[in-house]
């Protein structure tokens, strides 16, 4: 894995990311596999969340929860016989929720600061080690527990 692991920001509801956190679990675009299969063993993913609740939750624009891709192995899953989601284990570590404005205009990944929406549009987002490093230290990672998503 040395210097092959990538970072991501999902986005979903606060309600849906702590399925994913109790599940052990990365779902992204709503359960799309293509999306999904991108992410690899190692690599680190924040979830960012616009709401606390799909689809009108109150607004909430925060980082809601971090982790780990554990293998990268994609499978599906039927939550009701018209939803079969695809998936793929994530080892989450204790963190603190936190607000994005205060950290728009340092994340170099969002280029337009004033649409700062926009780089969430598609639904997951590749990011540099120092924005998820960034992130990932507003959110007071406990990083002693796990040492895999301090970026090298």
């Amino acid at each position: 894995m040395a210097g092959a692991c990538r970072f991501w920001i999902g986005v979903a509801s606060r309600d849906h990311v702590d399925l994913g956190v109790k599940g052990h679990f990365v779902q992204l675009n709503h359960g799309q596999q293509a999306a999904v299969r991108r992410l690899k063993a190692g690599d680190g993913v924040i979830m960012y969340s616009p709401r606390t609740a799909y689809p009108d939750g109150e607004r909430l624009q925060a980082f809601t929860a971090i982790g780990t891709v554990v293998t990268g192995d994609v499978y599906q899953v039927e939550v009701t016989p018209a939803f079969k989601p695809h998936r793929v284990d994530c080892h989450f570590a204790p963190s603190k929720e936190t607000p994005i404005k205060p950290l728009v205009e340092q994340l170099s990944f969002i280029k337009n600061k004033s649409h700062w929406g926009a780089a969430f549009r598609f639904g997951h987002v590749e990011v540099p080690a120092s924005d998820f490093a960034l992130i990932a230290e507003r959110m007071e990672l406990r990083v002693a527990e796990t040492s895999s998503l301090s970026p090298k």
